[in-house]
């Protein structure tokens, strides 16, 4: 993604090479892209779709903070002690995540290391934090061993914040990994809470 956010047009022979893989794999990936909206796919090649791009999480939880803890403090009155919990690593879910430390005995779920910092090792909390590479900007694990590891869970309650819904593309989100960690959690949950 670092590659394509130079504006320019990038050859699949290219990234091929570059990153040692074979011409389909990134067709493949290409593909997989630009049906996220992600990229624009040209002859040879692909480019980066117009999209605004978040800042670091630090940054983003100075936006609107006021309004994510009003939304924070009414959805932690939803979680129960006890309670299974996927948290994804969205700013409005890290609010949330800050609200339920006087729960107990929480199972929490996240590829946050926000939330994982927030709600680990307290009130009996068990944790279980998805690893992959990390992606330092959002402070979190969301690429194919992320996604993977969230699959093999099934919370009572996913909470997620999200940078959108679409009805034919469903949750999306600014960062391509975590609109596909959202879709998991929401698929594999029984029940779904979107901080938005």
């Amino acid at each position: 993604m670092s590659r394509l956010r130079s504006g320019r047009t990038l050859s699949v022979l290219g990234l091929a090479a570059e990153l040692d893989v074979s011409d389909e794999t990134i067709r493949r990936e290409l593909r997989t892209l630009e049906e996220q909206g992600v990229v624009i796919r040209e002859h040879g090649g692909a480019r980066l779709a117009a999209l605004a791009f978040e800042g670091p999480l630090n940054q983003r939880m100075e936006e609107n903070a006021d309004a994510k803890l009003r939304i924070a403090r009414a959805a932690a009155e939803l979680v129960t002690d006890g309670a299974i919990v996927f948290i994804d690593s969205g700013t409005t879910s890290c609010f949330i995540a800050r609200q339920l430390v006087e729960r107990r005995g929480l199972t929490i779920i996240t590829n946050s290391l926000q939330v994982a910092g927030d709600l680990g090792a307290i009130n009996g909390n068990r944790l279980f934090l998805a690893g992959g590479q990390m992606d330092y900007d959002y402070r979190a694990f969301s690429d194919h061993q992320a996604q993977a590891f969230v699959r093999g869970f099934t919370p009572h309650l996913a909470i997620l914040s999200v940078g959108g819904i679409s009805l034919d593309r469903g949750l999306m989100d600014f960062h391509p990994g975590e609109a596909e960690m959202s879709r998991i959690a929401y698929a594999t949950a029984k029940q779904v809470m979107l901080g938005v």
